[in-house]
């Protein structure tokens, strides 16, 4: 699948046509129109992705963001401009709506914000089965090639917009390949988002100088990784449950910093619950990268 090359003159950008329903509040009927949105893929361009990226990015690692170098982790992705997808409604010179894209952390682990973040993520992966071995595929002697996985979108878009980026990172990483570019993977590392619902402070109301007690919650449900968990887990994409069925291992992390009192009701996605945000991981073999994707593509929807 094509897209716009910067600085050359090629096949006008792929594009996602997608129907969105739009509920006009003013129709007493309750009657639904149709929003007709191409959705463009393009190249991820140094003059005119920066900012959007670093948006995106800072969506993408949450409260922790603040850890790294965004800047200079969106020049890292700029610095690949013909590998990974950017998604835009307004044209080329538009920011982005969203991101895929993949690293190589051994090619640039030299560069203090891919040292940073490597690091960061091997001591969140410590603790988890099946990607505590993340420290190991790392290390120099080991000969494993990790592309980490970046992406990130508005929380309004289309999931359908998702498939054909992972299918077009895969056929930029053969001609990658072709070209003899470091990108023949052993294994993915793909950093995303969850979240759960926890009891709400605002509902918490006093009564005679008293806490009301919180409302009981569901039965809690087996966590990733083999482990128990707390509450029910779920996902910001959701990608990320067909990903982790093809994964060696996956699992959640809290973040580092401490979000400040309040901030999972500033968050609330339902009128009862907060929300509180937690890291994800999935380490997939470059094996099983191929049939993650193409199962992807089967569940939301693209027949691919």
């Amino acid at each position: 699948m094509g897209k716009r090359k910067a600085g050359s003159e090629m096949a006008p950008p792929s594009k996602t046509k997608m129907d969105i329903d739009q509920q006009d509040e003013s129709d007493s009927d309750d009657t639904a129109s149709l929003l007709n949105v191409d959705f463009e893929y393009f190249d991820p361009q140094p003059a005119i992705d920066f900012h959007g990226l670093k948006t995106l990015l800072r969506q993408l690692l949450d409260i922790d963001a603040q850890l790294f170098d965004l800047s200079a982790l969106a020049d890292l992705i700029l610095s690949q401009p013909t590998l990974g997808s950017t998604v835009k409604c307004d044209g080329n010179e538009s920011d982005p709506y969203a991101f895929l894209t993949v690293l190589n952390l051994r090619q640039h682990l030299e560069i203090p914000v891919a040292k940073d973040l490597t690091r960061y993520l091997v001591s969140k992966a410590g603790s988890m089965e099946g990607v505590k071995g993340l420290k190991d595929l790392l290390d120099e002697g080991s000969g494993a090639q990790v592309g980490l996985v970046l992406t990130e979108r508005f929380i309004n878009m289309p999931h359908a917009t998702v498939p054909p980026m992972y299918n077009m990172l895969q056929e930029e990483i053969r001609w990658a390949i072709d070209d003899g570019e470091p990108y023949s993977f052993t294994h993915y590392l793909v950093v995303s988002k969850t979240y759960r619902e926890v009891v709400s402070q605002l509902d918490m109301e006093v009564e005679d100088g008293q806490m009301a007690p919180p409302p009981k919650k569901a039965k809690a449900k087996k966590g990733t990784g083999g482990a128990a968990a707390e509450e029910e887990v779920f996902y910001f994409h959701p990608e990320d449950e067909v990903l982790q069925k093809h994964a060696v291992g996956f699992g959640g992390y809290d973040y580092t910093k401490q979000s400040d009192e309040g901030a999972s009701d500033s968050k609330r996605a339902f009128q009862d619950v907060g929300v509180k945000p937690q890291g994800h991981m999935m380490l997939i073999e470059a094996k099983q990268f191929e049939d993650a994707v193409k199962a992807v593509g089967k569940y939301l929807g693209t027949g691919e």
